[in-house]
């Protein structure tokens, strides 16, 4: 989604994942983060207390589109393994199961992507960007065809492939992603799955969608790592396709 206005774009980008140092000042100079801030911060520093993390996290975002919902997960500073933390629900869904292929076709990207915006000015509330396209979408819709872009988790309750939360949930999935820039992490991961890739629910949906089958094996192979042991795999991306170890 695009922002208010053309000036947010030029603050935006002072905002780079490289640029850390007072980035949560720099955010909560924002009406709508600092009100963000005021309502939400102490019942969530209340429970990353209780859960553990109060010293410092980092932070993993996995979206299921079939079950419509978003989870975050945290790893202490100190801990090698992340432990889920909080799960809120899409308020809104847009496409059909399978990743976006073209712009305007209103689907939900699918793939391992990262956090590359911050806009505290975003027309649906706060929002936070994901890197769709990378190069394995961008092989996908071939030189012809335009991606589409401006893929966000964001407020509000409307969506033409986005992920909305309604503008209360979005104040702590946002704050909570600021709090982990402002202590260092320069990346933070968001998997899209279209379900929770279970082999049974890939058995189920595999015959019905078998043009998507390859893509969802390789997302299989990262979601079952991270079950099994609670760590983000390696992920590639080479010759138009993901590399997962």
């Amino acid at each position: 989604m695009k922002s208010i206005i053309a000036f947010t774009l030029v603050i935006l980008m002072s905002f780079s994942t490289s640029a850390q140092k007072g980035f949560k000042q720099q955010q909560l100079k924002f009406e709508r983060v600092k009100a963000a801030y005021d309502l939400k911060w102490a019942s969530l520093e209340k429970d990353l207390k209780q859960a553990g993390f109060d010293k410092g996290y980092q932070l993993y975002i996995a979206a299921y589109k079939g079950e419509g919902k978003v989870e975050l997960w945290l790893k202490g500073k100190n801990q090698s393994t992340f432990s889920l933390f909080k799960t809120y629900p899409f308020c809104a869904r847009s496409g059909i199961l399978g990743p976006k292929i073209v712009e305007g076709d209103l689907q939900t990207p699918e793939g391992y992507y990262y956090i590359n915006v911050f806009n505290p000015m975003s027309n649906f509330h706060l929002s936070l960007g994901v890197d769709y396209p990378n190069g394995v979408d961008k092989a996908r819709t071939g030189k012809d065809r335009k991606t589409g872009g401006d893929i966000y988790i964001h407020g509000d309750c409307v969506t033409v492939g986005c992920i909305p939360l309604t503008d209360d949930k979005i104040k702590e999935v946002y704050l909570l992603a600021m709090e982990a820039k402002d202590q260092g992490q320069t990346q933070i991961p968001v998997n899209i799955f279209p379900f929770r890739m279970t082999k049974a629910n890939l058995e189920k949906y595999g015959p019905k969608y078998p043009q998507n089958l390859a893509l969802w094996k390789i997302l299989q192979t990262g979601y079952l790592h991270f079950e099994q042991h609670k760590t983000l795999p390696k992920v590639r991306q080479v010759g138009g396709n993901y590399v997962v170890k």
